[in-house]
């Protein structure tokens, strides 16, 4: 029987589909089980699917229901030990899978394992070598444009994996719950990442599992008003769901300064108000009942786990402005 199955989320990216698929059927060892999940896509990317890859079991939706969603459909339709979230503009090194499972069998505390995410057009530049959240509300790549070296090549503990590439253990999901499809999309590989390590899994970062990434392939560019208003009213919504009250009050001055740095820095770049609007949405998703319903109940048995997270909370904004990004 396989370990892993590859769920990729798709959405209109028929262009990419052939090198991650391809790169995936050449894997060293057992090819793993692929399920591509199509989110309503209008560029022939099913019939695409259909035709070339027969094998590839495909999850269609009639419309873009978003991230989330698509990759929970995936990781509830999985029947392996380990589930490979993988972006559709990526390109995987031919050992990427048995790398990333020889990680996380290591121990039964790992959550997930993410891999190095290097640039498609220049392999030279990092895109994402570990995921970082820190008490400013601020979530960060690691080496994010940064050039590859020493400093990015060893096996890490990191606060939460990128979504993009790494794998994770099922069982663990049925734990403490799948994807927040409340997210729709941004920061919901943060929040499953931080869920995680509530509950007393950590997450690592495997510099030998290498994927070649595109980037930008869904929203369009770095910035632009749909990821600047999710990011936003994501950034809140995850402080509200996954801190209990005290920690939101000890955190609060940070949580001002970071969230008033951001408006400061997206009003220069021209999207201020669609910032500020992101804001208060994640309020109003906090304070609904669906937000509500989502929240991560305090229970005494993490109150060290809680401890070890603020601690590391407060170190994060260290790392993020020596690291530079």
């Amino acid at each position: 029987m396989k370990k892993t199955t590859v769920v990729i989320p798709n959405w209109n990216g028929k262009k990419y589909l052939k090198q991650c698929l391809d790169s995936l059927l050449s894997q060293k060892g057992e090819v793993p089980h692929i399920i591509v999940v199509d989110n309503g896509s209008t560029d022939g990317s099913v019939s695409y699917i259909k035709e070339e890859y027969p094998l590839v079991q495909l999850i269609e939706f009639q419309e873009n229901h978003g991230f989330c969603k698509a990759v929970n459909a995936g990781i509830t339709a999985a029947r392996t030990e380990y589930v490979l979230l993988l972006n559709n503009d990526t390109r995987a090194e031919e050992n990427l899978v048995q790398q990333l499972e020889q990680r996380i069998e290591q121990s039964e505390r790992i959550f997930s394992v993410a891999a190095k995410l290097v640039s498609m057009q220049n392999p030279e530049i990092l895109d994402d070598a570990g995921d970082y959240y820190c008490a400013l509300g601020w979530a960060y790549a690691e080496g994010k444009g940064k050039k590859d070296g020493a400093a990015y090549s060893k096996t890490k503990k990191i606060f939460a994996s990128c979504a993009g590439a790494a794998i994770y253990r099922k069982k663990v999901f049925e734990q403490i719950g799948l994807f927040d499809e409340n997210h729709f999309a941004y920061l919901e590989d943060i929040d499953i990442g931080y869920r995680a390590r509530i509950y007393g899994y950590y997450n690592i970062f495997e510099p030998t599992a290498v994927v070649y990434h595109a980037g930008s392939a869904t929203s369009g560019s770095k910035y632009n008003e749909f990821k600047v208003n999710f990011s936003s009213r994501n950034s809140v919504y995850i402080v509200r769901k996954n801190m209990p009250l005290i920690q939101r009050i000890l955190n609060l001055p940070f949580l001002m300064v970071g969230f008033l740095i951001k408006m400061l820095f997206f009003a220069k770049k021209g999207y201020g108000k669609i910032y500020v609007k992101g804001l208060w949405k994640g309020i109003v998703l906090s304070c609904s009942a669906k937000g509500r319903e989502n929240k991560v109940k305090f229970k005494g048995v993490h109150f060290k786990n809680y401890l070890l997270i603020q601690w590391e909370l407060w170190v994060n904004i260290l790392r993020r402005f020596v690291s530079g990004k």
